[in-house]
């Protein structure tokens, strides 16, 4: 283990969340397979091997799905109160860890350990959300046109839901998908990110012991790892009614495709190309701590990351100059040191990104106003930290138009009244994310009415990223459409079902038909 695992108290952290070595990554419940390929798992932090984790074998993906399958039979039928309750004991768990699951999530995916431990209080507060709505699975009742009968709505289970996530939030996204459907009577198999699978293993010990302690079947959270073929493996089984995947826009229309030729369901959570609009009404220096936040936080590897800042040209001058002062206040460094704001990427692929991003917006044009690059030396030998950099760029740059996975933030200048603004914001392939700085009462609803924001999620004096769970996260166009978390986003993990009663000895038809016999 690696001085900086052992300051930090990583180790520990490993041991108390059953973390080894080589650890089996294929598990029904308590029951672990053993795989044949590794995968190694790197920390971004020092460049140390935290651990290895076997990948899943076509035969035990099929033990799992035919786990999951049994235990679904089971589990449907157990009153949604009854769930709930499970996820609650889970809830209680993560509690008790909350801080060795938030060291791991920092040392394995490379974010602040604040964020970690932020990561961590997300999954607390989905279950927290999940057993309230264990008793609100609602359903509507009708009047019908035809006398005597009675008509209403209805929620069942799906079944097996597949979840695909991404490395930069290794935990917390798994959990708004699981809370939600095992409230709803459905089973979860759970490929995580092959960057982050060490995530993947500690969270199925945790659901595991719950459920083990119930003494509730195996196959009512199973996990798998691998690579993307491994993901095909659910993409492309008619067994899994459901396949929820985050990931890249390029990822997205694939799972899409795939499942949408077997009629399948796909829950997609997508790219993003986030923008701030700052009115000449803006409080400056809201502004300037919601679009740093945004831009650095996670290394810019959140699928909110603000990636534009689209300012009038009245108080560009001065947003500008705001902004440089307090990118020279960063701090770059372990994550897990939290007088640190910024830490690594997640790799140094993701670091060769974010040089071609830099180099793209100077061959289209632009000019770099806080310079990047790769920082090097004591503490920086895992080659994933980079410099948060700005620069000032237009919209129609083809760099601008895709998602760039890195701290690099775009300023862009616009003129005349705030519509003008709203249209450069929504004129990008994405849509999940979006943000107005202004005290105007007029900029900002109109900012929130029809014409205004096209994206999922719409907000006024907040920057773009940091979501409660309370409200329904995803986004629209290329960010997929797809819908998380909170709201009646429980709906997607179960299937709708309309009934008619007839109380009457007389059997009327619809829309008066006659049929006399």
């Amino acid at each position: 283990m690696s001085n900086v695992a052992t300051s930090f108290g990583i180790e520990e952290a490993l041991q108390e969340l059953g973390i080894n070595e080589t650890n089996h990554g294929t598990s029904t419940g308590s029951n672990w397979m053993p795989g044949t390929d590794e995968i190694a798992s790197y920390s971004p932090v020092d460049g140390a091997l935290i651990g290895k984790v076997t990948t899943t074998t076509k035969d035990e993906y099929e033990q799992v799905i035919a786990s999951a399958s049994e235990a679904f039979k089971s589990w449907r039928v157990m009153p949604a109160p009854q769930r709930g309750e499970i996820v609650r004991q889970f809830g209680e768990e993560l509690r008790r860890l909350k801080e060795p699951l938030g060291k791991l999530v920092s040392y394995e995916m490379g974010k602040s350990y604040q964020e970690g431990l932020g990561e961590v209080q997300e999954m607390i507060d989905i279950c927290d959300f999940a057993v309230g709505l264990s008793r609100q699975l609602h359903g509507l009742t009708m009047h019908s046109e035809r006398p005597g009968h009675r008509m209403y709505e209805q929620y069942h289970p799906l079944g097996i839901v597949g979840i695909i996530s991404a490395f930069n939030f290794p935990v917390a996204v798994w959990s708004w998908n699981t809370a939600l459907a095992w409230i709803c009577g459905d089973v979860c198999v759970w490929k995580p990110s092959e960057k982050a699978p060490l995530c993947g293993i500690a969270c199925q010990k945790i659901a595991a012991k719950v459920f083990a302690d119930n003494n509730l079947p195996e196959g009512i959270s199973c996990l798998i790892n691998g690579d993307y073929k491994v993901g095909e493996y659910m993409t492309q089984d008619k067994r899994v009614p459901l396949v929820s995947a985050t990931g890249s826009t390029r990822m997205g229309k694939i799972v899409a495709k795939t499942v949408g030729e077997r009629l399948g369901k796909s829950l997609l959570e997508l790219g993003g190309n986030n923008a701030i609009i700052v009115t000449p009404d803006a409080d400056i220096k809201m502004t300037v701590i919601g679009a740093v936040f945004g831009a650095v936080g996670t290394a810019g590897q959140r699928c909110t990351s603000t990636r534009r800042l689209i300012i009038h040209e009245s108080i560009y001058d001065q947003v500008k100059k705001a902004l440089v002062d307090a990118y020279g206040q960063l701090r770059i460094g372990n994550p897990l040191d939290e007088n640190n704001h910024v830490g690594p990427l997640i790799d140094t692929d993701a670091v060769a990104m974010y040089n071609q991003a830099l180099e793209k917006v100077v061959a289209e044009g632009g000019n770099i106003i806080v310079p990047g690059g790769v920082l090097e030396g004591e503490g920086y030998e895992s080659g994933c930290y980079v410099k948060p950099a700005i620069a000032e760029a237009n919209n129609s740059y083809e760099i601008v138009q895709h998602e760039t996975f890195a701290p690099v933030l775009y300023l862009l200048k616009y003129s005349g009244d705030v519509e003008n603004a709203i249209d450069v914001q929504n004129g990008v392939a994405q849509g999940l994310s979006s943000a107005i700085m202004t005290n105007n009462l007029r900029e900002a609803e109109r900012f929130l009415s029809h014409a205004g924001s096209d994206c999922g999620i719409a907000n006024v004096n907040i920057g773009t990223s940091g979501a409660e769970i309370g409200g329904a996260f995803g986004g629209e166009k290329e960010t997929g459409g797809g819908r998380e978390s909170g709201s009646d986003a429980w709906k997607v993990y179960m299937r709708r079902q309309t009934n008619t009663i007839n109380y009457t000895t007389e059997l009327p038809l619809a829309q008066g038909i006659k049929f006399d016999l």
